[in-house]
């Protein structure tokens, strides 16, 4: 967990890209996040989402991670959150997701986040 944590510490941004499992963040996910908490890790940390539940789920995730970025003080890039579900049949060989369209919308939120760090610098 320490090397999680430093590896945290020392990002200029983190990327969350959140599955749903009944209903909510996986417990596993939810734990990790957990033990940030006391460190600091995350707070005034630059931070985005992406959703990538089916249509229909993943509102119970979203609200939960958003709740918990709360706690830890980060600070969400709601430009750079994206709602971006995967259908099965755009996953192919090996995991790689193939829609020409969801890689670009990926793309676009991580350029949003990149135009905020850059202008967090000037």
């Amino acid at each position: 967990m320490a090397r999680l944590r430093g590896l945290i510490s020392a990002a200029d941004a983190v990327v969350f890209c959140m599955p749903e499992y009944a209903g909510t963040l996986p417990g596993s996910f939810k734990n990790l996040l957990d033990w940030t908490v006391g460190g600091g890790e995350l707070d005034g940390k630059p931070v985005a989402w992406l959703n990538v539940a089916h249509q229909g789920r993943g509102d119970g995730a979203q609200a939960t991670l958003v709740t918990v970025l709360g706690y830890l003080g980060a600070a969400v890039v709601k430009r750079a959150c994206r709602r971006l579900p995967v259908a099965r049949d755009w996953v192919g060989p090996g995991g790689v997701i193939t829609d020409p369209a969801w890689r670009d919308a990926v793309t676009d939120a991580l350029a949003a986040l990149t135009t905020e760090l850059t202008a967090l610098r000037t």
